[in-house]
């Protein structure tokens, strides 16, 4: 009768305990020069789980049971134990034959020869992981420590108060937990016919701050305060009634407008304007758009000569977005955009060889400003394209004046997804016959790409006709490697924010470094944004970074447009 067939285990064999180091004696080793062989004890044999072969000569040894990245380490501490003929102690990691890895505390001590020179070495092994593991893990977490950021909550710099995107956040809190009010006031000097402050951004930045001061000693303690626009401060009065929030913005308003603000080198009095957005916890309207519906309404104030405008309901998205968007074709109509060009220099040749096209936004009373804020609601209303052609005729324009400047033109992530735009291109390119190959289109705000599809044909065509592709902020936001692989991109810009502080900070040095070696291995090339000194551009160069741009280069300049 045939024997039962055995049936398979179920779970695999587990491998014998290792037997602590201690219950085999202790774990050595020694070498002798004369046929530079090596003798292991039978404790460290079982330590690293595979003995060595007896023809193995030690350089073999060394290079397969030391850890690779601590060969050097190992090396140094022989060579000097055996030149100083004094024993030398170190920590190394040595390799099981499993592919695993454990510390040991290592002690390396000369055997010499009756006349003294030295013969050998004879090293004790004694395992210390639990303790370079807790070690490890306390640096590790130092690091991050050193990092993250503690808090989201990021000051402005000029004002000290919350930036727009936190100050948002705090709304969007505040209209889960109940009802309230939004408040925007618009802060500018009354000139009464004295000093242009125009050109005084300082001045500007010092009203601002000082009003800002004003305003948090006159709310109520529980008010939050932030910074919503270049001259814009935004108070959420949250969980208070209508009649008292509308009581409470007049008084805030007046507050401003009644104050002397001394600054460093003049004192003078603001004028200011409110806009006053109220919010229930089952309103559609999120954050974002009860700060546009309230920018609106301090407008609607000073085109009234009023001190505050109200809104006691938000307005339906649609009216929204044909207000934003009658706005943005009156500004467009009455040349209240502008643009800057900022040099960008090439580290290979050390020539400027291209520049970036800024849009700026022209203010009555501060002059040309940032386009942040104007473009951030101008793509949430859907209303960014009109804007980004309005930048890509003038960059035509410009490159057919000067075929010998390239030129790198900003283009939101909305327009890029949107089929409009590759049409116009093509057109433009040809109207102005323009040399393509001077034409380099940055994509900004890639999270705001509604249609990859055709975000990937705009790009492909335009790199078909002989314009590059950039990436903006790269490192930024989550989905930038990402997009190195969806797009045919030329050129990516490291963000800013890396670069500012690199030269200190060795975590900053880690990423640029790395950003730059995914950038080569893909084939694109590099710039560095918001260089501002000299030892921050020699180790740019170091990194392998390809261009560089920032003050220490040049500041934006206004751009001349040829008359046509």
């Amino acid at each position: 009768m045939a024997a039962p067939e055995e049936r398979p285990r179920l779970q695999p064999a587990l491998p014998e305990p290792r037997q602590p180091a201690e219950d085999r004696g202790p774990a050595w080793f020694s070498y002798t020069a004369a046929g530079d062989q090596i003798v292991w004890s039978g404790a460290l044999r079982a330590m690293i789980g595979e003995p060595p072969h007896q023809d193995e000569v030690s350089r073999k040894v060394l290079a397969r049971y030391v850890h690779r990245d601590d060969h050097a380490k190992a090396l140094g501490a022989i060579t000097q134990a055996w030149t100083s003929r004094e024993p030398v102690q170190t920590t190394l990691r040595l390799m099981r034959a499993d592919g695993g890895w454990f510390d040991v505390d290592c002690r390396f001590e000369p055997v010499k020869s009756p006349d003294g020179t030295v013969r050998g070495i004879r090293g004790t092994v004694a395992d210390v992981t639990a303790r370079e593991r807790a070690r490890r893990e306390v640096a590790r977490l130092a690091r991050r420590g050193e990092t993250v950021q503690s808090t989201l909550i990021d000051p402005d710099p000029a004002t000290g108060l919350l930036t727009r995107a936190r100050f948002a956040d705090e709304i969007d809190r505040a209209q889960r937990r109940g009802g309230g009010a939004v408040l925007v006031i618009r802060v500018q000097p009354d000139r009464n016919g004295g000093e242009d402050d125009t050109a005084r951004p300082d001045r500007n930045a010092d009203l601002l701050h000082r009003a800002a001061r004003v305003l948090e000693g006159v709310a109520q303690q529980s008010a939050q305060v932030g910074r919503v626009g270049a001259n814009e401060i935004g108070l959420l009065l949250a969980g208070v009634s209508w009649p008292m929030a509308r009581r409470e913005a007049e008084l805030l308003v007046e507050a401003v407008r009644s104050q002397t603000f001394v600054l460093p080198d003049t004192w003078l009095h603001a004028l200011a304007w409110g806009g006053l957005v109220r919010f229930t916890p089952d309103g559609e309207a999120g954050s974002h758009e009860l700060l546009i519906d309230a920018e609106h309404a301090w407008r609607e104030s000073r085109e009234s000569d009023k001190t505050l405008t109200t809104i006691a309901h938000p307005v339906p998205v649609r009216d929204r977005q044909g207000s934003y968007r009658s706005r943005v074709a009156d500004a467009l109509g009455t040349d209240r955009f502008t643009l800057y060009a900022q040099p960008i220099l090439e580290l290979q040749t050390n020539e400027v060889t291209r520049h970036e096209l800024l849009l700026r936004v022209l203010d009555e009373a501060y002059g040309p400003q940032s386009p942040t804020q104007v473009l951030d609601t101008a793509e949430r209303l859907d209303a960014v394209y009109d804007i980004d052609l309005w930048v890509v005729e003038r960059a035509m324009q410009l490159a057919a004046d000067q075929p010998d400047r390239a030129l790198q033109i900003n283009l939101s992530g909305r327009s890029v997804g949107d089929p409009r735009l590759t049409d116009e291109v093509v057109r433009l390119i040809d109207e102005y016959r323009v040399k393509p190959e001077q034409l380099t289109f940055e994509i900004t705000e890639t999270a705001l790409i509604g249609n990859l599809s055709e975000a990937r044909r705009f790009a492909d065509r335009i790199r078909d006709l002989g314009c590059e592709l950039a990436l903006d902020d790269f490192g930024s936001g989550y989905a930038s490697f990402r997009y190195l692989r969806i797009f045919p991109i030329d050129l990516v810009k490291i963000d800013g924010e890396y670069v500012v502080d690199l030269v200190d900070n060795p975590q900053d040095q880690v990423l640029v470094r790395a950003l730059v070696q995914v950038c080569q291995a893909y084939g694109i090339r590099t710039v560095a944004e918001f260089v501002q000194d000299e030892p921050t551009l020699r180790l740019l160069r170091e990194l392998g970074v390809d261009y560089v741009q920032g003050y220490l280069i040049g500041k934006p300049s206004p751009v001349l447009l040829p008359h046509r």
